[in-house]
């Protein structure tokens, strides 16, 4: 099996101190426009692995993201997102990052090369074979990843990967794997640059995708979004005004505010 890690592969820029801020930022952005097409070409693949999740979610399952660095704080971010975007639970997407909370901000120090502690970590949560786990890591190498999706090939867990090099270790681990090869980065070896992009864009897409097959969005609107701040519901508001024909912002508000959500203030007022 190959191992070629690209995105380790020596940047086509040199020396980049010497270049002016325009420069820098002209090229970065160069770089950074190649990742959309990348991602494109990964579609059947992320279709397969959102079909999967959302086939095991609607039997009672879950989503777990696993990852180090960058990518394990990426699928925390994706995971901590769903329960106020859509209203479903905390627990149901849940992100795990290599070495704990304390890594979310801060590395730890070889959390990434123990190839047992991610099953671990599964374990704390009693993941089970209803269950679906997705690996990330940019090079597809990570210890941590691998090892946990090993094992939970031999436990019967369906499992999934985002991984930004060709034919790797973690890949060859997955059930079903997305491979997103965005080539070398404009800093040698730095993937939380154009690597953790597709990963975030990746990322966004199967969440998107598999909470709008649960039923979570109603035409284009987040209709059972979290009241959290002023801006939501204000967003709420709005969306009973148009969908109800409500004129008086004031009414809808009131509707919105005694119902909890968009999605069951809409049901109260057709029932």
């Amino acid at each position: 099996m190959s191992q070629e890690r690209i995105t380790e592969a020596d940047s086509p820029y040199r020396h980049l101190e010497r270049m002016p801020v325009s420069e820098l930022l002209r090229h970065i952005n160069e770089e950074d426009r190649k990742v959309p097409d990348v991602v494109a070409g990964a579609i059947p693949q992320i279709e397969a692995l959102v079909t999967a999740i959302t086939d095991k979610m609607l039997s009672g399952g879950r989503l777990f993201y696993l990852g180090a660095g960058t990518s394990g704080r990426l699928g925390i971010l994706d995971a901590s997102e769903c329960p106020p975007t859509y209203g479903v639970p905390y627990g149901l997407v849940v992100g795990i990052i290599a070495g704990g909370n304390q890594a979310i901000t801060m590395a730890v120090e070889a959390a990434e090369d123990d190839p047992e502690q991610g099953w671990k970590d599964l374990e704390t949560y009693q993941v089970c074979d209803k269950d679906v786990v997705v690996g990330i890591a940019a090079s597809g190498t990570t210890p941590y990843v691998i090892g946990a999706l090993e094992k939970c090939r031999a436990h019967q867990i369906l499992t999934g990967c985002i991984c930004c090099n060709p034919g790797s270790p973690l890949a060859a681990a997955a059930d079903l794997p997305v491979e997103v090869v965005t080539g070398p980065e404009f800093v040698t070896g730095s993937t939380r640059m154009k690597s953790g992009t597709a990963q975030k864009l990746v990322l966004n897409m199967i969440s998107t995708a598999v909470m709008i097959q649960l039923g979570r969005v109603e035409d284009n609107k987040m209709v059972n979004m979290q009241l959290t701040n002023e801006k939501l519901t204000d967003r709420g508001v709005k969306m009973l005004m148009e969908k109800l024909g409500i004129e008086e912002y004031e009414t809808a508000r009131a509707l919105l505010m005694t119902e909890g959500t968009v999605k069951k203030a809409l049901e109260k007022y057709r029932s």
